[in-house]
């Protein structure tokens, strides 16, 4: 079992920066990829960023290739999205997921695992 809590949303300017935390409970954090997801009002939820157990490997959306970064710390239990250039369609509640499967999280497959969201609300 994972529980996992996001936290850093909040209200930012179009072309500022945030950066999300997303900490997970349990001593198997390493055992699983990581993935942030976003969900705007009257849409679907949608991948956002992907990285491998190790850290080794990340994938993106093309939505926010080059401007939004995902990382993580193993020694922390956490996994973090640092999100710059920021633009109003960023908009979004934005979850954090767990999975066995890196390429699972970012292939359609539902997660093992998700967070209770955190808002990101950009301003133009």
């Amino acid at each position: 079992q994972v529980q996992l809590v996001e936290s850093g949303g909040g209200l930012v300017q179009a072309g500022g920066s945030l950066r999300l935390s997303c900490a997970a409970s349990g001593r198997t954090f390493s055992s699983y990829a990581m993935g942030w997801f976003r969900q705007a009002p009257g849409k679907e939820r949608e991948f956002v960023a992907a990285i491998r157990r190790s850290g080794g490997s990340t994938y993106y959306a093309d939505s926010v290739k080059g401007r939004f970064i995902i990382s993580r710390d193993n020694a922390k239990n956490t996994v973090y999205l640092e999100m710059n250039s920021l633009k109003p369609e960023d908009t979004a509640v934005y979850y954090c997921a767990a999975d066995l499967s890196f390429v699972s999280l970012y292939s359609g497959k539902p997660s093992d695992y998700w967070g209770q969201g955190t808002q990101v609300t950009v301003s133009s």
